[in-house]
């Protein structure tokens, strides 16, 4: 079957429902994480909730870096002093094991991903730390079948640091490209010459790493189309087994780095739209799978062949194969998903730092699901996972009538029938072609929370 049939780019549709909305990483959003909630209540009933006889997924926030990329959104801290990061990995090692506490139990760690920030600011030796106290702490696995990965910055990891992300346990990397013309690194401070990724890259192909992912940004200063285009040529021949392909949103008032960017270098959204529709296009034709949103696979790729069987899910930290797996996450800012439970600990690192001297803990927010956020929260997942719903399996699974329970939305969706995104039968939703690309905006139909037909500022725009 050719691919590009999956996909229907029909730019006044675009135009249309191109909102801001939720990345869906999480239903509720993080927008509902509630501040007055009781700590110890939303760990309890994390206990409560959770299935013991699940796996676990472990996510460790390593927030610093040596050097400001102005695009990042991401929470950092900014230092070339690599004493700070011992102190802080050791207030880490204190949650660490307040959370084995609470949620270890002896579950077999499926699941492990670092990030940040760049984990790879650490030195050789505490990442050989960091993995041990993990292993104490946590039922790690020690046959390599896990799925264990690592973000990393090619600029900050030479190959005896990737030789130690291997032996410590890691088969899965990321780093990030975000784009190879100079002239658009230097205007976002991230200088990175293609050589520079490529010998990374075939590098840890040599060690073993199993699969590789690779960061894209459109929408940076000074990007164009044909630019982009080669970009595109430049990391297709590098042959990665995973993309992500992001859209740049710039928002100075909320994320101070992004200040250094002269927003009329920034290419107009009809600019942004064509880089888009020809990187789908493009990396299609290099046969690559169309996950959703912003990402793309080989293939034989676990992300494929999960979505392919039914399978793929979605949490904090993107598309992922590990639908079972409760997410026990640590660091400043880190986000859990326990049971009926998520919950975010501190932002600020000072703030953090004290929580878990004073408690062990530094749940700073969260949210408790309802029932009615687990019924809809499965119908998001499965849309965004999918592009497709079987309403006869929601009701035997949440045990309702689907089109009772969502009658109001039911209507809401006979305007993206019309319009063409999706098909709706008696029994099934199915995203079309041209719905594909705005799958955010269906699922927001389901989103109690928001208000559907008007765009808020705390989210992203769509495409």
């Amino acid at each position: 079957m050719n691919q590009n049939n999956l996909i229907k780019w029909d730019l006044d549709l675009i135009r249309r429902y191109d909102l801001s909305g939720p990345r869906y990483t999480s239903y509720p959003t993080a927008i509902q994480f509630d501040p007055e909630l009781s700590a110890q209540d939303m760990v309890n009933t994390g206990q409560q909730t959770a299935d013991q006889a699940s796996p676990l997924s472990l996510y460790v926030h390593i927030p610093f870096c040596a050097h400001v990329c102005y695009y990042c959104a991401c929470n950092k801290v900014i230092t070339r002093n690599r004493k700070k990061a011992q102190p802080y990995l050791d207030t880490v090692y204190k949650e660490m094991e307040q959370l084995s506490k609470w949620y270890s139990d002896d579950r077999i760690v499926e699941q492990l991903h670092w990030g940040g920030g760049t984990p790879t600011f650490i030195s050789n030796e505490q990442m050989i730390e960091l993995m041990q106290k993990l292993r104490d702490n946590f039922n790690l696995l020690d046959d390599d079948s896990g799925d264990y990965s690592i973000e990393i910055d090619p600029r900050e990891v030479d190959n005896e640091a990737l030789k130690v992300l291997r032996e410590i346990g890691f088969n899965r990397i990321s780093f990030g490209v975000q784009d190879v013309e100079l002239k658009v690194q230097e205007a976002v401070n991230r200088i990175q010459p293609v050589e520079q990724v490529a010998a990374v890259l075939a590098e840890s192909r040599r060690l073993g790493f199993r699969s590789i992912n690779m960061d894209l940004i459109y929408g940076l200063p000074h990007q164009t189309l044909e630019s982009f285009n080669k970009t595109l040529d430049t990391i297709i021949g590098l042959d990665p087994d995973r993309l992500s392909v992001f859209n740049y949103a710039h928002m100075p008032d909320r994320f101070r780095s992004q200040k250094h960017i002269n927003a009329d270098d920034l290419p107009s959204p009809e600019t942004k739209l064509a880089i888009l529709e020809t990187t789908i296009r493009k990396l299609m034709d290099a046969g690559y799978v169309y996950i959703g949103m912003d990402h793309f696979a080989k293939p034989d790729d676990e992300l494929a062949l999960a979505q392919q069987n039914g399978k793929l899910h979605r949490n904090f930290q993107g598309y992922t194969t590990h639908s079972d797996c409760d997410l026990v996450a640590m660091g400043v800012s880190a986000i859990s998903q326990i049971g009926d439970v998520y919950y975010q600990n501190e932002h600020d690192m000072a703030l953090y730092t004290a929580a878990v001297e004073d408690r062990a803990d530094a749940i700073k927010r969260g949210v408790t699901l309802t029932r009615d956020d687990r019924i809809r929260r499965a119908v998001i997942n499965q849309l965004i996972c999918h592009f497709e719903l079987n309403m006869g399996r929601i009701e035997q699974a949440q045990d309702i009538n689907f089109r009772e329970y969502f009658a109001a939305e039911l209507a809401e969706l006979e305007h993206f029938t019309e319009d063409g995104l999706i098909e709706l039968t008696p029994g099934s939703i199915k995203v079309t072609p041209a719905g594909r690309l705005l799958i955010r905006r269906i699922c927001m139909a389901f989103d109690a929370y928001i208000p559907k037909q008007q765009a808020t500022r705390s989210f992203s725009r769509i495409i």
